[in-house]
């Protein structure tokens, strides 16, 4: 099988590890271009991995290269017309988080991905990791018990220097703030590992940095299988933390790290005077121990390529985060409880992440 030629658009510091993933691929896939809109920025990426082509309009790339998949590693606010300008082009798309800034955009995405029969997956690699798939496959199992409590906590610090690119901080180029851009990573694999989400209950807050978004954003959740859980994002926390924590009727699991983590970041603990000792080894039991990163996500995308079948992190497996950003936002907002399902295309939180504010100032 010929490798799949890949092109790269977006050429700023993340890039890095997207060239990492594709390198770790081997001889599955070429990367054929990179293209981004400061040409020496996109000229410096090619020098230092060997990349052929540089580009500085995406869609003369495209024409140029006609590559099999591509990766969006640009600002948030262009996701959604280089994705679908990508699927029209004929590849497959992997592209960063956020996916898109709003739900309107998502569902802008699903119909080319109908039209065009190719698929969009987004960046979420702390689903990838050894430790968190071995989590999920005993939680359906059901050895764990039903889920009762989690608490999710991203506590992260960012000085005012990371905010003076001109699209950081900004709701129409960045969809939001700390809850949809730091912690939208901690808080998917949240929503994933614990079921689907019911309603949500948020206050959001800018503290600290002369931004338009929120720097700190806290939510109640309640999930369908009855289950309660509480979600802290912040950009204002300067001894930085990743904490995830799961309780079960059996077990608690949680993990603390703060980008990233391998199995020894994991932890099962049993309740006190358990007889259960014989299941926590087993649970503690890991047969590989595969980092959270880009590599691990990137190989399954190719493995899905290879079946022409949908990739994992696409779909409703992606429509999920954006759904429940818009409602976190919403109810922040409004002050109003959030339903799953409630954000119709005629609500104006359907369009922005700030609904009824981003509509007023486009008037």
């Amino acid at each position: 099988m010929k490798p799949y030629r890949v092109a790269i658009i977006g050429t700023g510091g993340i890039s890095d590890g997207h060239v990492k993933a594709l390198n770790a691929a081997k001889d599955r896939v070429e990367i054929v271009a990179a293209m981004d809109i400061d040409e020496a920025r996109a000229q410096a990426l090619c020098a230092k991995h060997q990349i052929p082509r540089w580009f500085t309009n995406a869609d003369e790339m495209l024409s140029a290269v006609q590559p099999d998949l591509v990766h969006v590693v640009t600002p948030p606010g262009s996701h959604c017309e280089l994705s679908i300008a990508s699927l029209q082009a004929g590849a497959w798309v992997y592209c960063e988080k956020p996916l898109c800034i709003s739900l309107a955009e998502f569902d802008r995405i699903t119909q080319a991905e109908q039209e065009t029969g190719r698929y969009v997956s987004t960046v979420f690699q702390w689903r990838f990791g050894s430790a968190a798939k071995h989590l999920k496959q005993l939680i359906g199992t059901g050895e764990l018990g039903l889920p009762m409590l989690g608490t999710c906590q991203t506590l992260w610090y960012r000085d005012l220097a990371y905010y003076q690119l001109p699209w950081r901080g900004q709701w129409a180029t960045e969809a939001g703030g700390v809850a949809s851009v730091m912690g939208i990573h901690l808080t998917d694999l949240f929503l994933w590992l614990m079921g689907d989400w019911q309603e949500v209950q948020a206050m959001i807050g800018t503290l600290d940095h002369p931004i338009e978004v929120e720097d700190v954003a806290m939510a109640m959740v309640r999930f369908e299988n009855g289950a309660m859980g509480s979600i802290t994002s912040s950009a204002v926390s300067p001894r930085q933390e990743s904490y995830l924590r799961l309780d079960f009727q059996r077990a608690t699991v949680d993990v603390t790290g703060v980008y990233g983590y391998t199995n020894a970041n994991w932890r099962y603990a049993l309740p006190v005077d358990s007889p259960d000792g014989d299941a926590l080894e087993r649970w503690r039991t890991i047969e590989q121990d595969v980092a959270s990163s880009h590599t691990p996500q990137v190989a399954e995308l190719l493995d899905s390529m290879d079946r022409n079948e949908r990739p994992f992190v696409s779909g409703g497996e992606a429509r999920r985060i954006i759904e429940f950003l818009a409602s976190l936002y919403k109810s922040a907002f409004t002050g109003q409880l959030v339903k799953r399902g409630s954000i119709a295309p005629a609500d104006p939180f359907y369009h922005a992440m700030n609904g009824a504010i981003q509509r007023v100032k486009n008037t």
